[in-house]
């Protein structure tokens, strides 16, 4: 009967570490890694113009654009020389170096609702998507 007991507290305990563990480990999840943005999509001239900004990764790294519309990226430099300067959109076909500082368009033709562009660094280590609804 005492063996039940401190297995049964063994077991209990052990579940409270687990919980604990993985209750505070949640937490240190940067809270806008996959927040969208809308504010980095504007309309001109009959087109919709998203800008992401390459330095040290993108920013930001989800936005939500319209589908079924001509579109423009606009790749944003400044004082950039990590590997985000070297962009890779495969569905596109594009694969370049950008500029250290400076903005580089890049012509996006209209996207089916539910389409996700995605771009990475020529490491990998850095992504971005553009959403299309």
């Amino acid at each position: 009967m005492e063996s039940n007991k401190l297995v049964a507290l063994v077991v209990i305990i052990g579940g409270l570490l687990i919980g604990g563990v993985v209750l505070f480990s949640s937490g240190n999840e940067d809270p806008t890694k996959n927040v969208a943005s809308v504010e980095n999509v504007v309309e001109e001239a009959g087109k919709q113009v998203v800008t992401v900004s390459a330095k040290g990764g993108y920013s930001p790294r989800v936005s939500k654009a319209k589908a079924d519309t001509p579109t423009i990226l606009k790749m944003e430099t400044k004082a950039t020389f990590d590997c985000s300067s070297a962009l890779s959109i495969p569905a596109l076909g594009y694969q370049g170096n950008l500029p250290p500082t400076g903005v580089t368009e890049i012509e996006v033709p209209p996207q089916i609702a539910g389409t996700k562009l995605r771009g990475s660094c020529g490491m990998g280590m850095y992504s971005f998507e553009i959403d299309f609804i």
